[in-house]
């Protein structure tokens, strides 16, 4: 629907009198936005150093923390393999001891074979020497006959031999026994001193380990601390630096307000792609406006066949402001005002 004269004044006369307001605060602000500026900017140029020298840093602690790592890494696996190794040294040291028991209660037998031996080679003796040991004299003299000589013969060799062979008997289990009972005591002796060797490494190799872990977490931490500054340190760098955008945009516009004519352009062009006292007047502005009645949408109130027509997708007021400004444009380079009603 075209606007009432009076409607249309009063909007001319607002946006005059916005123009005339925006531009007296621009000059008024430009001493001070082109300080801003400059702090801004030089607060951008020390985040950025502060910041590539967080990046370095935080590199450096992320080679440490993988080296760390590898290291906590070995000495675990080493430990594991020292562990396994002690289990087995720990495993032969009992089969040891247990073969030790054995000799022991192997030995003490022996010895009491040995003092029983010992006791009847005593008792022989001492038979001996009550009775004397028969001369070779006294056996022939004694004999009845040729075989009852050969036999008493016989029997005094066999005597002498069993208590020969009895005495060396005792001598030799008793140092057999003693032999293998030191054989395996020093068996024992050895695999206890190199399970002990294991034990010491395995606790060492244990400190080690537990130091590269707490050095990794330390690590970790620290890298952690560096990465949030770093990302707290670039969110302020975006923030100036929008800052520092929105100033120089405010300076250029002060600058252009040093020309009337200019200025007074600036406010009927606006944000839009035609002239803002239209816009204002079809849609007061908004892009998500409709009109029930004909279907026409968006700030710049396009019918839909005219919206189709310029490869529109949807219906008008749906679309983005980037769809709308450039369909607007178009229909105005195409038709100039005589496309919308309150231009008339």
């Amino acid at each position: 629907m075209p606007p009432s004269p009076g409607r249309e004044v009063a909007s001319r006369r607002r946006l005059a009198f916005l123009a005339c307001a925006a531009a007296c605060a621009l000059l008024v602000a430009v001493p001070a936005r082109a300080a801003d500026v400059d702090a801004l900017q030089s607060k951008v140029d020390a985040a950025r150093s502060q910041a590539t020298s967080l990046a370095a840093d935080l590199s450096a602690k992320q080679g440490a923390l993988l080296t760390a790592e590898g290291e906590a890494a070995a000495a675990a696996a080493k430990e594991q393999r020292l562990s396994g190794l002690l289990a087995v040294g720990e495993e032969r040291a009992g089969e040891l001891a247990a073969r030790v028991g054995q000799a022991e209660d192997d030995l003490a037998a022996a010895k009491r074979r040995l003092a029983r031996a010992r006791a009847v080679l005593a008792a022989r003796l001492v038979a001996i020497y009550m009775s004397g040991t028969p001369d070779t004299a006294s056996v022939v003299l004694g004999s009845g006959d040729f075989d009852d000589l050969a036999a008493q013969s016989d029997y005094l060799r066999a005597i002498e031999e069993s208590d020969s062979e009895l005495a060396a008997r005792v001598e030799d289990v008793r140092d057999e026994v003693h032999g293998a009972l030191a054989a395996v005591r020093e068996a024992k002796a050895r695999v206890d001193a190199y399970n002990d060797r294991l034990a010491a490494a395995r606790s060492q190799i244990s400190a080690v380990r537990a130091e590269a872990e707490a050095s990794a977490g330390r690590l970790r931490s620290l890298a952690a601390e560096r990465e949030a500054a770093l990302a707290s340190l670039r969110s302020s760098i975006g923030g100036w630096e929008e800052d520092i955008r929105a100033a120089q945009a405010a300076a250029a516009a002060t600058a252009a307000a040093g020309d009337p004519a200019a200025e007074v352009e600036r406010w009927l062009g606006g944000p839009f792609s035609i002239p803002t006292e239209i816009v204002m007047c079809e849609s007061g502005g908004n892009y998500g406006a409709l009109n029930p009645s004909s279907g026409a949408g968006g700030a710049y109130q396009i019918i839909p066949s005219t919206w189709e027509l310029y490869g529109g997708e949807g219906a008008p007021h749906e679309a983005s402001k980037a769809e709308q400004d450039s369909i607007a444009a178009q229909i105005w380079a195409d038709s100039g005002s005589g496309a919308w009603v309150c231009a008339g």
